[in-house]
């Protein structure tokens, strides 16, 4: 056992079927992986989960985990994080990571506790649904592409975006490896 998380063993990642560690907040991830094939129509190609997004803040280089970017038609579409507890805490940090992720703005972004989610509209950073049947599909995302703007950022919004991130997820988070 880690610091402060109970390791139950290991599992097989739905998606990789890579070994890995099993934990209470990896079979939520476990969970939202199979929902998104069983039920929404992804494939697992289309799923890239554990996606590393390396940031740096005056000198300080972190890498930020994304729990899935999810692609549709070749480009990502939506990222999905996970976290226990208050999806509202949730929704800023992970607001960022979909607008650093790609070299545009990754147009929805989903924040979950494995038991509700949240979908936000990342250009706007509002909520726009509630609960996971509110997850896009694939074919709602293959349905909305065509209307979607990719958007970029500046560089100094990118900053910005880059310490919103870093102070949610980094500055007084866990050290452990495991939080990593």
């Amino acid at each position: 056992m880690s610091e402060h998380h109970l390791i139950l063993g290991e599992t097989v990642d739905f998606i990789t079927g890579e070994t890995i560690k099993d934990t209470h907040d990896e079979r939520y991830r476990q969970k939202t992986a199979r929902f998104l094939v069983e039920k929404k129509g992804y494939l697992k190609t289309d799923i890239n989960p554990r996606q590393e997004l390396r940031i740096s803040i005056d000198g300080n280089i972190t890498v930020i985990r994304i729990d899935f970017a999810v692609t549709v038609e070749e480009k990502t579409f939506m990222v999905i994080r996970y976290g226990p507890g208050s999806l509202v805490t949730r929704e800023r940090p992970s607001v960022a990571a979909a607008r650093l992720l790609e070299p545009y703005q990754i147009p929805v972004t989903v924040v979950t506790n494995g038991e509700d989610a949240e979908i936000l509209d990342t250009i706007s950073g509002k909520v726009i649904a509630h609960g996971f049947d509110a997850i896009p599909s694939k074919k709602e995302g293959i349905e909305r592409m065509s209307a979607m703007e990719f958007y970029t950022i500046s560089e100094k919004q990118s900053e910005r975006e880059a310490r919103i991130l870093y102070a949610f997820d980094i500055v007084g988070s866990c050290e452990c490896k495991d939080c990593g």
